[in-house]
């Protein structure tokens, strides 16, 4: 699986996340912007000819969260909003500085041990050749 692109997040943008997350299901629904689609998939006409998927955009900060698998669009917008609430608070959050580590003794001794077998063998086999 390709990792992710890693995106800079500014401070404003943390801040923005941060409050819009605090915020109760009404006032957020009211920063976003609500778009209603067919969902595709199982569950009969029901689900396959009206408009039950749920896709939220949020407006201040760009976040997109969609919800396609119950039949209800009132459930579907209810999950969209958890996962949005969720993404926000992910953006909030600060990562932690990662601390630079040295390997062990341990690791580096494992580490040599097999660079060296692995040039005995390769000895070995330069050797039989030359005969």
């Amino acid at each position: 699986m390709p990792a992710k692109p890693t995106t800079t997040v500014t401070p404003e943008q943390r801040r923005t996340a941060a409050r819009s997350a605090r915020l109760d299901d009404e006032a957020l629904l009211a920063e976003c912007e609500q778009e209603v689609f067919i969902a595709s998939g199982p569950g009969g006409q029901h689900r396959n000819k009206s408009e039950t998927a749920v896709r939220l955009r949020h407006g201040p900060t760009g976040l997109v969260a969609s919800a396609t698998e119950r039949r209800s669009q009132a459930q579907n917008k209810a999950t969209a909003l958890e996962r949005l609430r969720e993404k926000l608070e992910k953006r909030a959050t600060v990562p932690k500085p990662r601390k630079k580590t040295k390997p062990t003794a341990g690791s580096q001794r494992r580490r040599l041990e097999g660079k060296k077998r692995l040039s005995a063998k390769k000895r070995e086999r330069r050797e039989l050749g030359e005969q």
